[in-house]
């Protein structure tokens, strides 16, 4: 056996250390610094990501939302949304969404579309409509016309009525009967020489001349019970002329006050009905104006706009402006970073008024879904996911292609309170998840849904192949960041070794990683240090600061395992040879730095019966890739030495001093 191991030593098996790293030359790249390179607004090795997110943000179909997955640091974020603004900046504007009161469903809002930027001027103006009905009806109802005409109303009632009054009094007289008014109302008493008779003088008359005036005194009572009982009669004929009077005026006015808004909104059918309900209503509520006509600012106007707020009764003439302020000129992009379900769908609040709660169709609040609609809406899968009820909302919406509002509370809770039902909104929103890999298989098997609603997957890679050419685009962008940033430009010592790293974070000598949001971290610390030494490009050195101190910071478990390593608490051969064990090195990355571990493996043969043990899949320590690994060289030694007849032999595998999980390859 001794022979054989030093046979195997005299072959060349080392590894060149040329092998070990590959190295940028400087003068392959053919400038000086990076201020002598043009802007590089490009995406680097991602054309399949880049051709996937090209068609699912310009395809119009039902379920082509796209799901854009990818390692973290690949400015997936940034570089989506860039595109994404671009893509909706050749898109006309949204159209603009309004809910108003439903006279005939207070508890439904009706909500309307408009064309973009003009529901803001709506609502302006019929805010503007009632502010000016709240000086003008007061106004109205004071004049000279109105109380000439409201007297004109009301003499012909009250002539009857004084007619009718003055007759059943002509006719008590001449029966020597008068008409008297007490305190509990109107009486008949006779009278003589003008003068009432007293009861003793009364009593004094003969019987026949009594019975006759108490008859005379019961047919007056009966024609007063007549008159008394029409005079409600003739107070309701008033009061419906003066309805009838006081809405002739309340037309005129508000007509005219509405007349010019109708014009602007001749050419929106919807809205133009709804106008002409408002004006009904208004006419029908034209106290309403009357009674705040006392209600003053310190300034001596009315504050319309105070009474709406406060008050539902005005409030209901409001318009509750949804989505939409006459801003944006191309469709929207929306980036929802906490997407709750109220923040997604929208929410009804509430207020408080006298211990109560109460809401209304202006307390309807819009959510991403709706300021996204007609555009684009991104969000954190992650996030999604972890908010109760929205990605079961989310999808709900993505289905129906309509937007509900709902309560969670309604949903998390037996007991159902009475709220408001609004019109749903039509949903027109491109929608994009952002998430890893393992999140978009994980949801791809395991949501039946999820396959039919985010059909376009937008994979972003995580290496790129390194050849002249990319060298040379890295560079690039390397200086365009460095010129966003406003950093000093680097020399181009500085960007090959950045491109070395690159190399060394894509644990490939033939790849360069894609991870731009580390690129970008290293050059800023760069930048710190290249101030500290007074440099004016950040050099080389600059460079080589940045990554030690950033390994400084992250070495305390390479050390710390160093350290027992020399003190022999963990024991490691470093010469020598030894049957049946070998060195193996482990890689360990702990918060995004990696090192190598070395690790004792220890393998023990005797007589047995063909059992071959791997103690860390015995002892659950081992991980599934490590006991695949160790069962096909189980099945390799079965099949090289003991095809014929069983194996005489008991053998056990080991990582000596191990006392966490292992799992690898190799």
């Amino acid at each position: 056996m001794t022979s054989k191991l030093n046979a195997l030593e005299k072959q060349n098996l080392r590894l060149p250390a040329s092998k070990l790293r590959r190295n940028c030359d400087p003068k392959s790249l053919g400038f000086k610094t990076t201020d002598d390179l043009p802007s590089f607004d490009g995406l680097i090795g991602q054309s399949r990501a880049l051709e996937a997110l090209d068609l699912g943000a310009r395809i119009d179909k039902p379920g082509f939302n796209l799901f854009v997955l990818g390692e973290r640091g690949t400015a997936r974020h940034g570089t989506v949304r860039n595109l994404i603004e671009q893509y909706a900046s050749k898109m006309p504007p949204a159209a603009d969404w309004i809910y108003v009161a439903n006279w005939d469903a207070p508890d439904q809002p009706r909500a309307y579309s408009l064309p973009a930027g003009r529901a803001l001027k709506f609502k302006l103006a019929m805010d503007a409509a009632i502010d000016e009905l709240m000086s003008l009806v007061p106004a109205v109802y004071e004049s000279a016309d109105y109380q000439t005409r409201r007297k004109a109303a009301l003499e012909d009632v009250n002539t009857i009525q004084e007619q009718t009054f003055e007759a059943l009094n002509e006719k008590a007289r001449s029966q020597d009967i008068a008409l008297l008014k007490t305190q509990t109302g109107f009486t008949f008493a006779p009278v003589a020489d003008d003068n009432v008779i007293p009861p003793e003088s009364f009593n004094a008359l003969p019987e026949e001349k009594r019975k006759t005036i108490i008859g005379q005194i019961e047919d007056l009572q009966k024609e007063l019970a007549k008159f008394v009982e029409r005079l409600p009669v003739w107070e309701r004929e008033r009061r419906q002329k003066l309805s009838t009077l006081d809405q002739e005026f309340a037309r005129l006015v508000i007509t005219n006050v509405v007349l010019d808004l109708e014009q602007d909104i001749a050419d929106l059918p919807q809205i133009r009905d709804h106008v002409s309900r408002v004006t009904e209503e208004l006419i029908k509520h034209f106290g309403l104006f009357r009674a705040s006509a006392g209600v003053q600012r310190d300034d001596g106007a009315r504050p319309a706009e105070q009474l709406m707020d406060d008050d539902p009764k005005f409030r209901r003439f409001r318009v509750n402006l949804f989505v939409g302020d006459g801003l944006k000129p191309c469709a929207p992009v929306i980036v929802e970073d906490n997407p709750s379900i109220g923040n997604l769908i929208g929410r009804i609040e509430q207020q408080a008024q006298m211990g109560a709660l109460f809401t209304d169709f202006s307390l309807i609040r819009p959510g991403s879904l709706h300021l996204a609609n007609g555009g684009y809406l991104l969000i954190d899968a992650r996030r999604l996911l972890l908010e109760p009820y929205a990605w079961e909302m989310l999808k709900r919406s993505l289905r129906a292609r309509t937007i509900s509002i709902e309560s969670p509370t309604d949903r998390m809770s037996i007991m159902s309170t009475q709220s408001l039902k609004p019109d749903t909104i039509p949903l027109s929103t491109k929608v994009i998840l952002f998430g890893d890999r393992r999140l978009y298989y994980a949801l791809f098997e395991g949501d039946p849904d999820f396959s039919e609603l985010f059909k376009v997957a937008v994979d972003f890679e995580d290496t790129v192949d390194w050849t002249d050419a990319i060298a040379s685009d890295y560079a690039h962008l390397i200086g365009s960041i460095a010129k966003r940033e406003g950093l000093r430009p680097l020399s181009v010592e500085a960007v090959a070794i950045v491109i070395e790293e690159l190399a060394r974070e894509a644990e490939d000598a033939s790849k360069l990683s894609l991870r731009i949001g580390t690129l970008a971290d290293h050059l800023r610390e760069a930048e710190f240090w290249a101030a500290e030494s007074g440099h004016k490009v950040i050099d080389a050195i600059d460079i080589h600061k940045a990554t030690t101190a950033w390994k400084r910071r992250h070495e305390r478990a390479r050390l710390h395992t160093q350290e027992m390593i020399e003190r022999e608490i963990m024991l490691v051969d470093t010469a020598g040879a030894k049957i049946g064990q070998v060195n193996g090195l482990s890689v360990m990355s702990l918060g995004g730095y990696a090192f190598g571990k070395p690790s004792r493996i220890t393998a023990c043969v005797r007589i047995g019966n063909g059992e071959i043990i791997d103690i860390e899949r015995e002892v659950s320590l081992g991980g599934p890739l490590h006991s695949k690994g160790v069962l096909i060289l189980s099945s390799y030694l079965s099949a090289r030495y003991a095809r014929n007849l069983p194996p005489s032999l008991h053998a056990s595998l080991v990582f000596e001093q191990s006392y966490g999980g292992v799992d690898g390859d190799s």
